[in-house]
């Protein structure tokens, strides 16, 4: 699976008026819920989750990959992000990548998460992202 069919451009958001991550995180998968992806119970499942188990979902500096466990409200394997202008307070970090992923099992989304890091992980490609203008985003997952 390649990376534009993982993370679709209309999967890909910039936001300039999100103030808190409960509210990011809808934002990020909204367009999930939209195609009947994930069900909103993979929202509050993945809100959740950081309710009770802390900012562990940020990998690193502003950025989070959102997801919680596989399967559950997940209708089809897929991913969507929101980057905001802001950093936004989660759980003491700040965050303004929300890559959210909704996996429908433990292992099938394991390769296009690895070619998606690989973006994230190259230091210039990262600041295109943190740079939120939306083109340039959308032209790295193609």
């Amino acid at each position: 699976m390649k990376v534009k069919d993982s993370l679709p451009e209309k999967h890909i958001q910039t936001d300039e008026t999100v103030t808190d991550w409960r509210s990011a995180v809808k934002l990020a998968s909204q367009p999930l819920l939209d195609e009947a992806l994930i069900t909103s119970a993979y929202i509050e499942a993945m809100i959740q989750s950081v309710e009770e188990n802390g900012p562990y979902m940020v990998l690193a500096d502003y950025f989070a990959l959102m997801h919680a466990r596989p399967g559950e409200g997940v209708l089809e394997q897929s991913m969507s992000l929101l980057v905001t202008k802001q950093p936004i307070d989660l759980e003491g970090k700040p965050v303004r990548i929300f890559l959210v992923l909704a996996a429908a099992d433990s292992q099938s989304h394991l390769e296009s998460l690895k070619e998606i890091m690989a973006i994230f992980m190259d230091e210039e490609k990262y600041n295109v992202i943190l740079n939120g203008d939306r083109e340039q985003i959308c032209q790295l997952f193609q």
